[in-house]
């Protein structure tokens, strides 16, 4: 953070930002688009402070998040938590929409791993995706075999980053699942790493 009160001079004030920080019981951001939902891009849980601010309050207290949609005449504020469920149920886990990404082919796979990705990213920098969207999107993508099939045949590259972000998600404790579905979860990523090496 930076002081620019003198007109051409920038001087460094991180800790005047923290003391700022540590106050904070709200964190706020704008959906500024219709096109362009919170998993489509990295940059709306890039620039989310809600675990920073957390770590910085005296009592750790995690902050309520809204976030605004004001892309229609009807603008709403939900929490984060509400927003992050709303975006997994219409794409990530809408039939409709990944059977759509799918259809398109090689980047369509890649489309659907990115949506995943992006989904952990909400876990790993405000912890406001229930378990459920991991959990659903496991029974969707690697519990279904012929899924499976479709997604390694497609895109084996992708379904290989997909099983990763399963096994990332679990491991760093953002998703509660069986021992069994690790175990398949592993020994899919065997499988895909030979057959991308060519073993």
């Amino acid at each position: 953070a930076f002081n620019a009160d003198k007109p051409g001079m920038m001087e460094q004030q991180a800790d005047l930002f923290k003391a700022a920080l540590k106050k904070v019981d709200v964190t706020f951001q704008n959906l500024d688009s219709s096109e362009i939902s919170i998993t489509d891009v990295s940059h709306y849980y890039d620039s989310d402070p809600t675990k920073v601010v957390q770590s910085l309050r005296d009592d750790k207290r995690k902050p309520m998040s809204l976030m605004a949609d004001t892309t229609t005449a009807n603008a709403q504020v939900r929490t984060l938590s509400e927003t992050v469920r709303l975006d997994a149920r219409t794409k990530l886990l809408n039939p409709k929409f990944y059977e759509g990404m799918l259809s398109t082919g090689y980047e369509g796979v890649r489309e659907i791993q990115k949506r995943l990705r992006n989904t952990m990213g909400w876990s790993a920098t405000a912890g406001e995706v229930d378990n459920f969207v991991f959990e659903d999107a496991n029974s969707v993508f690697i519990e279904d075999p012929e899924m499976q099939k479709r997604l390694l045949e497609t895109n084996p590259n992708a379904f290989r980053d997909m099983v990763t972000t399963f096994l990332e998600a679990n491991g760093r404790g953002y998703w509660e699942t069986s021992e069994e579905n690790i175990e398949r979860l592993q020994e899919l990523y065997a499988e895909v790493e030979d057959r991308i090496e060519g073993v």
